[in-house]
């Protein structure tokens, strides 16, 4: 098994992200970025090649991120899932997600993907903790945090902006000792 390649299932890999993987995950993702994914992820529509080549570039070599891209049984990178902000003195990072095209919505890759890289971050990096955000508007999204053992925290009431309306931002977090119960992990680690 590749080194790199940390998920399968049914044909789909989560694997690190490489700079030969620049052109593929920029063509195949953000020619045009879809309108969806942008507004879920808080992020604007429209980057340039420049952007997104320089951004993903830098990833690979920050220290404090893990980069792992999501790639369908076709070959085609169709999300992203990372580990970033990393803070080794206290053990604890941030975690995001985003699946890029419809077609690879609703069929729990998003789910897995989670679980795994949630695995990794607990297994291999031994963290404390790892958070995310994610808005109120994105209810789908939290159904596959709290399946996955992420807790709600709290909530910045309109803190963002969904169109004209105003949405909440909700923080949630896993521990390393619910990872290892809800996982069974602890058994490994007596």
């Amino acid at each position: 098994m590749n080194t790199d390649i940390i998920g399968e299932k049914d044909g789909f890999l989560l694997r690190l992200a490489k700079a030969e993987d620049v052109t593929d995950y920029y063509e195949q993702n953000y020619c045009p970025l879809d309108r969806e994914v942008a507004r879920l992820t808080g992020c604007k529509e429209e980057f340039t090649k420049e952007e997104v080549s320089s951004f993903f570039l830098k990833s690979l070599t920050d220290d404090d991120r893990y980069f792992f891209l999501i790639i369908a049984p076709d070959g085609k990178i169709i999300g992203e899932s990372v580990i970033n902000e990393i803070n080794w003195d206290l053990r604890c990072a941030n975690f995001r997600i985003g699946l890029y095209h419809k077609t690879g919505r609703g069929k729990g890759i998003g789910t897995w993907a989670t679980e795994v890289t949630r695995d990794f971050a607990f297994e291999k990096l031994h963290l404390h903790r790892l958070e995310l955000d994610v808005y109120s508007f994105n209810p789908r999204a939290e159904k596959v945090y709290l399946k996955a053992g992420f807790k709600r925290e709290g909530v910045l009431r309109d803190a963002v902006m969904d169109g004209d309306k105003y949405a909440d931002d909700i923080l949630m977090s896993i521990l390393e000792d619910e990872w290892k119960n809800i996982t069974g992990r602890c058994m490994l680690l007596a």
